[in-house]
Protein backbone atom coordinates (compact mmCIF):
# COMPACT_ATOMS: atom_id res chain seq x y z
CA UNK A 1 0.00 0.00 0.00
CA UNK A 2 1.58 3.08 -0.90
CA UNK A 3 1.69 6.05 1.78
CA UNK A 4 1.97 9.55 2.12
CA UNK A 5 3.53 10.97 5.43
CA UNK A 6 1.90 15.26 4.84
CA UNK A 7 2.91 18.22 7.09
CA UNK A 8 6.90 17.37 7.15
CA UNK A 9 8.80 20.04 8.57
CA UNK A 10 12.45 18.62 9.49
CA UNK A 11 14.71 16.22 8.19
CA UNK A 12 14.93 13.69 10.61
CA UNK A 13 11.05 12.91 10.73
CA UNK A 14 11.59 12.81 6.15
CA UNK A 15 14.06 10.44 6.71
CA UNK A 16 12.48 7.92 9.31
CA UNK A 17 9.56 8.19 6.94
CA UNK A 18 11.93 7.13 3.83
CA UNK A 19 13.61 4.64 5.89
CA UNK A 20 9.98 3.16 6.66
CA UNK A 21 8.58 2.51 3.39
CA UNK A 22 6.62 6.04 2.61
CA UNK A 23 6.19 6.29 -0.66
CA UNK A 24 5.86 10.59 -0.85
CA UNK A 25 6.48 13.34 1.31
CA UNK A 26 4.24 16.07 1.78
CA UNK A 27 5.12 20.07 2.11
CA UNK A 28 2.64 21.95 3.03
CA UNK A 29 2.64 25.80 1.51
CA UNK A 30 -1.08 26.45 2.57
CA UNK A 31 -1.61 30.31 4.54
CA UNK A 32 -2.29 29.72 7.79
CA UNK A 33 -0.97 26.30 8.05
CA UNK A 34 0.79 25.13 11.08
CA UNK A 35 2.75 23.28 9.21
CA UNK A 36 3.57 25.45 6.69
CA UNK A 37 7.12 25.85 5.21
CA UNK A 38 9.14 28.48 3.24
CA UNK A 39 10.03 27.35 -0.33
CA UNK A 40 13.98 26.96 0.60
CA UNK A 41 13.13 25.16 3.74
CA UNK A 42 11.62 21.94 2.23
CA UNK A 43 13.97 22.22 -0.99
CA UNK A 44 16.46 21.37 1.89
CA UNK A 45 14.33 18.71 3.92
CA UNK A 46 13.97 17.23 -0.22
CA UNK A 47 17.64 17.35 -0.73
CA UNK A 48 18.12 14.82 1.84
CA UNK A 49 15.77 12.02 0.44
CA UNK A 50 16.31 9.28 -1.94
CA UNK A 51 15.53 9.70 -5.69
CA UNK A 52 12.39 7.44 -4.96
CA UNK A 53 10.34 9.05 -2.37
CA UNK A 54 7.89 11.41 -3.92
CA UNK A 55 7.94 15.28 -2.75
CA UNK A 56 4.65 16.63 -2.86
CA UNK A 57 3.88 20.22 -2.08
CA UNK A 58 0.21 21.35 -0.71
CA UNK A 59 -1.43 24.45 -2.19
CA UNK A 60 -4.70 25.68 -0.95
CA UNK A 61 -6.56 28.57 -3.42
CA UNK A 62 -3.27 29.68 -4.27
CA UNK A 63 -3.55 30.86 -7.79
CA UNK A 64 -1.54 28.64 -10.72
CA UNK A 65 1.59 31.13 -10.81
CA UNK A 66 2.21 30.73 -7.46
CA UNK A 67 2.20 27.24 -7.14
CA UNK A 68 4.46 26.79 -10.23
CA UNK A 69 6.75 29.22 -8.75
CA UNK A 70 6.48 27.74 -5.44
CA UNK A 71 7.41 23.92 -6.87
CA UNK A 72 10.52 25.04 -8.68
CA UNK A 73 11.83 26.90 -5.74
CA UNK A 74 11.40 24.06 -3.25
CA UNK A 75 12.46 21.15 -6.24
CA UNK A 76 8.83 19.48 -5.70
CA UNK A 77 7.21 17.28 -8.51
CA UNK A 78 3.73 16.44 -7.86
CA UNK A 79 1.22 19.35 -6.49
CA UNK A 80 -1.40 18.95 -4.32
CA UNK A 81 -4.43 21.48 -4.12
CA UNK A 82 -6.23 21.33 -1.20
CA UNK A 83 -8.97 24.41 -1.61
CA UNK A 84 -11.49 25.01 -3.79
CA UNK A 85 -9.61 25.46 -7.31
CA UNK A 86 -11.30 25.86 -10.21
CA UNK A 87 -10.75 23.02 -12.59
CA UNK A 88 -8.92 25.84 -14.84
CA UNK A 89 -6.15 26.46 -12.40
CA UNK A 90 -5.53 22.14 -12.04
CA UNK A 91 -5.39 22.42 -16.00
CA UNK A 92 -2.62 25.08 -15.68
CA UNK A 93 -0.46 23.17 -12.75
CA UNK A 94 -1.12 19.96 -14.77
CA UNK A 95 0.76 20.93 -17.59
CA UNK A 96 4.12 20.86 -15.72
CA UNK A 97 3.28 18.64 -12.47
CA UNK A 98 0.85 15.93 -12.01
CA UNK A 99 -1.87 17.29 -10.04
CA UNK A 100 -3.87 15.41 -6.62
CA UNK A 101 -6.44 17.23 -5.96
CA UNK A 102 -8.28 17.20 -2.15
CA UNK A 103 -12.13 17.27 -1.52
CA UNK A 104 -13.62 17.76 1.82
CA UNK A 105 -16.02 15.40 2.73
CA UNK A 106 -19.11 16.79 4.52
CA UNK A 107 -21.38 13.62 3.20
CA UNK A 108 -20.96 11.07 0.95
CA UNK A 109 -18.04 11.74 -2.20
CA UNK A 110 -19.95 13.32 -5.40
CA UNK A 111 -19.35 10.53 -8.51
CA UNK A 112 -18.68 14.15 -10.33
CA UNK A 113 -15.65 14.53 -8.37
CA UNK A 114 -14.33 11.81 -10.98
CA UNK A 115 -14.26 14.35 -13.78
CA UNK A 116 -12.01 16.88 -12.05
CA UNK A 117 -8.79 17.35 -14.27
CA UNK A 118 -6.37 15.21 -11.76
CA UNK A 119 -4.28 12.16 -11.71
CA UNK A 120 -5.49 11.24 -8.25
CA UNK A 121 -8.13 12.03 -6.20
CA UNK A 122 -7.85 12.66 -2.16
CA UNK A 123 -10.65 12.22 0.36
CA UNK A 124 -10.42 14.30 3.53
CA UNK A 125 -12.57 15.01 6.62
CA UNK A 126 -14.19 18.18 7.11
CA UNK A 127 -11.34 19.84 8.48
CA UNK A 128 -8.09 19.06 7.00
CA UNK A 129 -4.91 18.26 9.21
CA UNK A 130 -6.97 18.06 12.25
CA UNK A 131 -7.48 14.63 12.52
CA UNK A 132 -11.00 14.41 11.91
CA UNK A 133 -12.18 11.45 9.99
CA UNK A 134 -15.90 10.30 8.61
CA UNK A 135 -18.02 7.68 7.84
CA UNK A 136 -15.45 5.47 5.38
CA UNK A 137 -18.77 4.48 3.58
CA UNK A 138 -18.81 8.16 2.46
CA UNK A 139 -15.64 7.16 0.02
CA UNK A 140 -17.28 4.40 -1.55
CA UNK A 141 -18.76 6.23 -4.76
CA UNK A 142 -15.51 7.29 -6.16
CA UNK A 143 -13.77 4.04 -5.04
CA UNK A 144 -15.67 1.76 -7.01
CA UNK A 145 -15.72 4.47 -10.05
CA UNK A 146 -11.81 3.58 -11.09
CA UNK A 147 -10.44 6.69 -10.18
CA UNK A 148 -7.14 6.72 -8.04
CA UNK A 149 -8.95 7.81 -4.35
CA UNK A 150 -6.47 8.69 -1.63
CA UNK A 151 -7.89 8.58 1.54
CA UNK A 152 -7.16 11.01 4.75
CA UNK A 153 -8.84 12.36 8.07
CA UNK A 154 -8.49 10.21 10.95
CA UNK A 155 -6.13 7.44 10.09
CA UNK A 156 -3.40 6.72 12.33
CA UNK A 157 -2.06 2.60 13.18
CA UNK A 158 -4.94 2.47 15.63
CA UNK A 159 -7.72 2.40 12.32
CA UNK A 160 -5.59 1.57 10.17
CA UNK A 161 -7.23 -1.95 8.98
CA UNK A 162 -10.62 -0.52 8.67
CA UNK A 163 -9.41 2.10 6.39
CA UNK A 164 -6.98 -0.43 4.31
CA UNK A 165 -10.11 -2.76 3.96
CA UNK A 166 -11.44 -0.04 1.16
CA UNK A 167 -8.64 -0.79 -0.78
CA UNK A 168 -7.64 2.87 -2.21
CA UNK A 169 -4.93 3.86 -4.07
CA UNK A 170 -2.59 5.60 -1.43
CA UNK A 171 -3.31 6.49 2.35
CA UNK A 172 -1.84 10.00 3.33
CA UNK A 173 -1.34 10.52 7.37
CA UNK A 174 -0.29 14.02 9.18
CA UNK A 175 -2.15 14.06 12.78
CA UNK A 176 -2.68 10.56 13.16
CA UNK A 177 1.37 10.26 13.10
CA UNK A 178 2.32 13.44 15.20
CA UNK A 179 3.53 14.43 18.36
CA UNK A 180 2.25 17.77 17.67
CA UNK A 181 1.91 20.06 14.32
CA UNK A 182 4.56 19.43 11.90
CA UNK A 183 6.69 16.77 14.71
CA UNK A 184 6.21 13.70 13.84
CA UNK A 185 6.36 10.67 16.38
CA UNK A 186 8.86 8.02 15.76
CA UNK A 187 6.66 5.48 17.51
CA UNK A 188 3.48 6.15 15.85
CA UNK A 189 5.63 5.96 12.58
CA UNK A 190 7.02 2.54 13.43
CA UNK A 191 3.36 1.04 14.88
CA UNK A 192 1.99 2.16 11.26
CA UNK A 193 4.60 1.10 9.01
CA UNK A 194 4.75 -2.76 11.37
CA UNK A 195 0.86 -3.05 10.94
CA UNK A 196 0.94 -2.43 7.32
CA UNK A 197 3.81 -5.35 7.12
CA UNK A 198 1.64 -7.39 9.35
CA UNK A 199 -1.22 -6.47 6.84
CA UNK A 200 0.28 -7.29 3.68
CA UNK A 201 0.82 -10.62 4.95
CA UNK A 202 -2.32 -11.40 5.17
CA UNK A 203 -3.88 -10.78 2.18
Amino acid sequence: MRVKICGITRVEDALLAEALGASALGFVFARGSRRRLEPEAARDVARALGPLVVRVGVFQDQEPEEVLRTMERARLQVAQLHGSEPPEWAEAVGRFYPVIKAFRLLGPAEPGWADYPAEALLLDGPRPGSGQGYPREWALPLLKGGKRVILAGGIGPENLEEVLALQPYALDLSSGVEEAPGVKSEAKLRALFARLTAWGRRV
